[in-house]
């Protein structure tokens, strides 16, 4: 592995949700020896990429990532467009929605907006969400290349919950119902009592961009209310593609597995 793998590996451990780590723990974490992890860490705050607080000695990310992030919105307002449309989705559906961009082998949540049911999903921004596993992942390989789902399904695949499916044939037959019918629907396959649904979000090419879901707790995810969800899913996303590309695009059926 490379050097800038390697840092890019430790801007990872510190992108997760209240990652406030001191040396040793990120060293452990990301696997290599604290000289190497030392070294890495004073080239990225050099760079701003990560800073180091001064009274707990912990990193955080740092201010470089934020101009990073903003002159990447200016170019494609994902997260600007998709904002509006998770509210109203969540809204509509009475439940928590959130929308997901495909980072480094995962979805990551962009943005989400909670359920105000006492009993709700929470999904934090910035969450890595396994392809896999969720409604996001399976939604996003929908509209995927062959190639590229080939390759997810074809890596060891961790299990989550009691659900968690990883036997590539039966992924392939999720796979293929989420594409007919224009939504992925996930039955606690990444945490047990969770159950959600999720569409792809499409460049102007049928290409995947993201995913924008819905999540419930199986106590309320009948039959009935996951097909109302999954159908305003489907809409969302379209919403999205239009409001980010001026019209909505249609997956390629050349792209099933």
């Amino acid at each position: 592995m490379g050097t800038v793998s390697k840092a890019l590996g430790l801007l990872g451990i510190l992108a997760q949700p209240d990652a406030r780590h001191g040396l040793t723990e990120i060293a452990r974490l990301s696997g290599y020896d604290k000289a190497t992890t030392r070294r890495l860490l004073v080239e990225l705050k050099d760079q701003g990429f990560v800073e180091q607080d001064e009274q707990t000695r912990a990193y955080l990310l740092g201010p470089t990532l934020l101009m990073l992030g903003r002159a990447r919105e200016d170019r494609f307002p994902f997260l600007k467009i998709a904002l509006p449309v998770v509210r109203s989705l969540a809204e509509a559906s009475g439940e928590t929605a959130h929308a997901s961009e495909y980072a480094a082998g995962a979805m990551a949540s962009v943005c989400s907006q909670e359920s105000d049911k006492s009993n709700r999903v929470i999904v934090p921004d910035g969450e890595r969400l396994p392809l896999h596993a969720t409604a996001s992942g399976l939604a996003y390989l929908s509209a995927s290349a062959a190639g590229f789902v080939d390759a997810i399904l074809g890596k060891a695949l961790p299990g989550y919950a009691t659900n968690t499916l990883t036997d590539p044939d039966a992924l392939r037959r999720l796979i293929a119902t989420a594409r007919g019918q224009g939504y992925a629907l996930c039955n606690q396959l990444r945490a047990d009592g969770v159950c959600s649904v999720a569409s792809p979000i499409l460049g102007p090419r049928g290409t995947p961009v993201g995913a924008i879901a819905v999540a419930m707790p199986s106590v309320r995810a009948d039959a009935a209310k996951l097909a109302a969800a999954g159908a305003l899913a489907a809409q969302a996303a379209a919403d999205i593609s239009i409001r980010l590309f001026g019209k909505a695009a249609t997956a390629h059926r050349a792209r099933k597995p």
